[in-house]
């Protein structure tokens, strides 16, 4: 079997991360070969990494054009400039990618951009989706200066909410304002986001006290979109408080769970037509080879940079 090289766990060197030669994928009916040109980082399959067995391949995000289009005739034709997702391994020179999971880049849009939005625009989609109508709706986002908090702050303005950004390091502020957020909260404590509220929806990544604190704000069938807990997973919070809160929920979001109700093509097409329009611009802090896979993992994971980290695939 021909040989590709991939980015896979190497216990042995910096950072964890290293590219080897693995086998070359063989795709099936359903699937497309595609020859991939960028990826981007996420901080949920770095830390899976730290911890996984050596030969392991991470990656979720890629860009890159089809080498070979699903024999079963559906997804993008060969030579088409895509964005897809895989539940683990996007991070080599080809890969095979379900036709439901691929959507084809508008011309203006660079593989770069394509590849930031497969996890951390689509997890931002569908935490906003659970919302319903946004116009007019005070919105509160946490860890605002992240690469999902990004994309939720400017896709919650399209949507004509009123949002409001919450950060723990005021270096950040500036980024967040200029996503859209009207109003900023910096520190430790999540509190003086009451001055806002209360929310029809927050977009909640921290947990912890951070979530505690989250759930006291909502309005009256308010949701709170639980999808990380960066700042601890273990949380109290008052009861009585929460259920006097009529109709107020918590909603956990698992973004492969929520593909197997609307494909990841659906949400991708509507974001690259954002971003042709120039209503939506991906946050993009690093961009380097993938050859710099082990540092950037490291740079990710000690919040080095809040935005997202474009990995380029070099032959």
């Amino acid at each position: 079997m021909s040989k590709i090289r991939a980015v896979i766990v190497d216990p042995n060197v910096p950072g964890r991360l290293a590219l080897g030669e693995v086998d070359a994928p063989i795709a099936a009916p359903n699937e497309a070969l595609v020859r991939v040109a960028a990826v981007s980082l996420n901080r949920g399959e770095v830390r899976r990494s730290m911890n996984a067995d050596a030969g392991w391949r991470p990656g979720w995000d890629l860009a890159g054009t089809v080498e070979t289009p699903a024999t079963d005739g559906s997804g993008p034709a060969k030579g088409s400039r895509v964005v897809g997702l895989l539940r683990s391994g996007a991070w080599g020179e080809l890969v095979s990618v379900t036709t439901n999971a691929l959507a084809e880049l508008p011309e203006s849009v660079s593989f770069a951009q394509a590849a930031t939005l497969p996890v951390a625009g689509l997890t931002a989609y569908h935490a906003l989706l659970k919302g319903g109508s946004l116009l007019g709706r005070s919105i509160l986002i946490t860890g605002a200066s992240g690469g999902v908090g990004n994309f939720a702050i400017q896709l919650a303005r399209l949507s004509g909410a009123q949002v409001v950004g919450y950060i723990r390091q005021a270096g950040y502020e500036s980024i967040v304002k200029e996503a859209g957020a009207q109003s900023v909260v910096i520190g430790e404590d999540l509190l003086p986001a009451i001055e806002y509220g209360p929310y029809h929806l927050i977009v909640e990544s921290v947990g912890g006290s951070t979530l505690s604190t989250a759930l006291k704000l909502l309005a009256p069938d308010g949701v709170t979109v639980l999808f990380g807990t960066s700042g601890g997973s273990e949380v109290t919070f008052d009861a009585s408080q929460f259920y006097a809160t009529a109709g107020a929920s918590l909603y956990a979001l698992l973004l492969f769970h929520e593909l197997q109700r609307e494909s990841a093509a659906v949400g991708l097409k509507r974001l690259l037509k954002l971003i042709e329009a120039g209503q939506l611009r991906p946050h993009i802090d690093v961009e380097a080879s993938w050859t710099e896979i082990g540092d950037l993992a490291q740079q990710l994971l000690d919040r080095r940079f809040p935005g997202k980290a474009v990995l380029h695939v070099s032959t």
